[in-house]
C-alpha cells in the first residue's frame, strides 16, 4: 500500500515538474516575443520621422501632388545601408522601408537596425537585380500577430479591402523615382515557389506565369497584364505557415 502511494506521489511530482517547466518556457517565450515586438515597434516609430506626405489641396488645379511621399533615404541608410525602397499598401498597416541583401534568410531574424529579432523586416528577394529589368520583384515579411510588418496583408482577402479602389494603387519609392503599381491579383495558396519566380527565359514562360497568377485571384480587378509589364509581388505566411497570402501588382507609371 505504501509502495503504491509512493509511486503515485512520484507520478504527481513528475507531472508537476513537466507543467512547471512548460510554464516557465512559455513565459520566457512570451516575454521575449513582447520585448522584440516593442523594439521593432520603436524602430517603426523612429522611421516614420524619415517620411513626409504632401497632402493635396483640393483648391489647387494640379492634382498630381495628391498624397506624394518624400522619403529621406539618406537618413534611412544611416541606420541600414541595405535600404533600397519604401512601400505603402492602402487599407493595411504596411508602410515601411524595404531592404535587400545577399540571401533570403538574414531579414527573417533581423530588424531594420540589423539587431537580432524574430519579427524580421520587409525585404526583397535576393535574386532580384533591382536594376529596372526585373520581371517580378518579390517582397517578403512575417505575418505578425500584432499587425506589424505584413501582419495586415490578410486584409487584401476581405470584401472591405476589395471594395475600396483606392487600395489598388501601391506607391513604391526608390532614391531615383516614385513609381506606382496597380493591383491585379490577390489570393491565398499553399506553400510553393512558382509565384516567387523572379525572371523568365522566354516571353512565353512569362505569359504563362502571368496567366496563372491572374487566374488565382479571388477578385477580378479587370487589369490587363502583358510580358512588357513589370510585376511587384508581396508574400507572407498564414495559418501557421500552411499557406501564403499573395498580392501581385503591375507598374503603371
Amino acid at each position: 500500500m505504501k509502495d503504491k502511494k509512493s509511486h503515485k506521489e512520484i507520478i504527481i511530482q513528475i507531472f508537476f515538474i513537466i507543467f512547471a517547466s512548460i510554464t516557465i518556457v512559455t513565459g520566457i517565450m512570451i516575454f521575449k516575443w513582447a520585448k522584440e515586438n516593442k523594439k521593432s515597434n520603436d524602430i517603426i516609430v523612429d522611421i516614420k520621422d524619415t517620411v513626409s506626405v504632401d497632402e493635396y489641396n483640393e483648391t489647387e488645379e494640379n492634382t498630381e501632388n495628391k498624397d506624394k511621399y518624400t522619403v529621406n533615404f539618406e537618413e534611412l541608410k544611416q541606420t541600414n545601408s541595405d535600404t533600397i525602397a519604401w512601400i505603402k499598401v492602402n487599407g493595411t498597416n504596411i508602410e515601411y522601408p524595404v531592404v535587400k541583401t545577399t540571401d533570403n534568410d538574414y531579414y527573417l531574424t533581423h530588424s531594420f537596425d540589423k539587431s537580432s529579432n524574430s519579427a524580421g523586416w520587409v525585404f526583397m528577394d535576393y535574386e532580384n537585380r533591382f536594376d529596372g529589368t526585373d520581371s517580378n520583384m518579390v517582397l517578403y515579411a512575417h505575418n505578425r500577430r500584432d499587425g506589424s510588418l505584413f501582419g495586415t496583408l490578410n486584409n487584401i482577402l476581405t470584401n472591405e479591402w476589395q471594395s475600396n479602389t483606392e487600395n489598388f494603387t501601391i506607391p513604391f519609392i526608390t532614391e531615383k523615382e516614385k513609381a506606382e503599381y496597380q493591383v491585379f491579383s490577390v489570393y491565398k495558396i499553399e506553400n510553393e515557389d512558382y509565384y516567387i519566380t523572379t525572371s523568365f527565359e522566354t516571353d512565353n514562360e512569362f505569359q504563362k506565369f502571368i496567366d496563372t497568377i491572374k487566374s488565382r485571384s479571388i477578385k477580378d480587378f479587370n487589369v490587363d497584364v502583358t510580358t512588357e509589364d513589370h510585376i511587384l509581388t508581396l508574400s507572407t505566411c498564414a495559418d501557421n505557415n500552411k499557406y501564403r497570402v499573395v498580392l501581385h501588382a503591375k507598374r503603371v507609371n
